[in-house]
């Protein structure tokens, strides 16, 4: 029955099909329809004769979608991706399932946010283009020491706990917040759990690893960046959402905030992943972000190493064969909460 099933992929890249190929040939043998278009109303057609979506971040599964989606008998959306902020669950509720790839490399998204502390601080993206003008000059690129100074880490799951271990190699003194604390990991780790007012006011860099949700929407905004140290660096892998961008830049003009490095941006469904390189940047906020030069952006490439690619392609085909057999789908997501159905099962509580 497997082999026959037809599967619509959208907003694929080379890299995309070249793990998900290596995977199916490896056990599953779906048929795969790969589409470069993102999903989106005017694109669901393309769906026609699949059983199953598979997503990414920048899909937009709203109503409208979903319920076209219902028309062509689509019965799974199933996103290679851990967040689920693009999809209308509510909307999905009764109509198909929904299932996620919760984690993927915890270790690549940390490294990513600890690469763009390093970069920031000692500024060796600026000095990879300075030498190679021939320009060996290190005016400019005087950074501090990381030892003994004190790191914030916003969200203790996998990545956020990952990225606490990295940096307290570095000597540093890390203070961490989670609604949900474990005090067995900090206790090991040798952090400390505060609230985020004590965070803020004690951090030297600030890095985020919490999910986007109601509570954690601009978390970083102009009430909690005036709680915290003069030239503090940010750093988000998390979520574009958790920062208020246009609070970001007015701390980066009064230099309340000294280097930021944002691997996310709440609007970047519009712009990455594509090659906008010869063509004018309409969105004035990210444009005005880029002009700063103690600002590194990424286009979203923390998850991006050859491990996680494997990972996610491995677990969304996992997922897709649970729900061909008819087996519980533990990656499953929530209408309700958003959390995975199997985690709500063992609390017995949407969070």
């Amino acid at each position: 029955m497997s082999e026959s099933v037809s599967i619509a992929f959208f907003d694929t890249k080379p890299y995309d099909r070249e793990f998900f190929d290596a995977i199916n040939a490896d056990g599953y043998s779906y048929n795969f329809r790969y589409f470069e278009n993102r999903l989106k109303i005017e694109t669901v057609p393309l769906a026609d004769g699949c059983r199953i979506v598979c997503a990414f971040v920048n899909d937009r599964l709203s109503t409208d979608v979903i319920n076209k989606l219902k028309s062509l008998n689509v019965e799974l959306i199933a996103l290679r991706c851990a967040g689920y902020n693009n999809v209308d669950l509510r909307a999905a509720y009764r109509m198909m399932r929904v299932v996620r790839v919760p984690e993927y490399s915890p270790y690549a998204v940390a490294e990513h946010a600890v690469a763009l502390i390093l970069s920031l601080n000692r500024k060796t993206h600026k000095a990879y283009y300075r030498t190679r003008d021939g320009n060996f000059s290190i005016g400019g690129f005087m950074g501090f020491d990381m030892a003994g100074k004190t790191a914030g880490i916003i969200g203790t799951g996998k990545i956020g706990k990952i990225a606490a271990k990295i940096l307290r190699g570095f000597d540093m003194w890390v203070l961490v917040y989670d609604p949900y604390p474990d005090q067995e990991f900090a206790k090991t780790t040798k952090v400390e759990y505060v609230d985020l007012e004590e965070l803020y006011v004690k951090s030297d860099v600030i890095s985020l690893h919490c999910p986007l949700t109601h509570d954690t929407y601009h978390i970083i905004d102009e009430e909690s960046l005036g709680k915290m140290k003069d030239g503090v660096m940010i750093v988000n892998t998390g979520r574009g959402g958790l920062i208020n961008a246009k609070a970001l830049i007015d701390a980066l003009k009064s230099g309340k905030v000294g280097a930021a490095g944002l691997d996310v941006y709440e609007e970047e469904s519009e712009y990455f992943f594509e090659d906008f390189s010869t063509q004018v940047l309409d969105d004035d906020v990210l444009a005005r972000l880029l002009t700063f030069s103690n600002v590194l952006i990424t286009s979203h490439q923390g998850f991006f190493t050859r491990e996680a690619m494997q990972n996610i392609a491995r677990t969304t085909l996992e997922n897709i064969r649970d729900f061909l057999d008819g087996k519980p789908l533990k990656n499953e997501i929530c209408y309700r909460c958003g959390q995975d159905v199997c985690k709500k099962k063992e609390t017995g509580r949407c969070f």
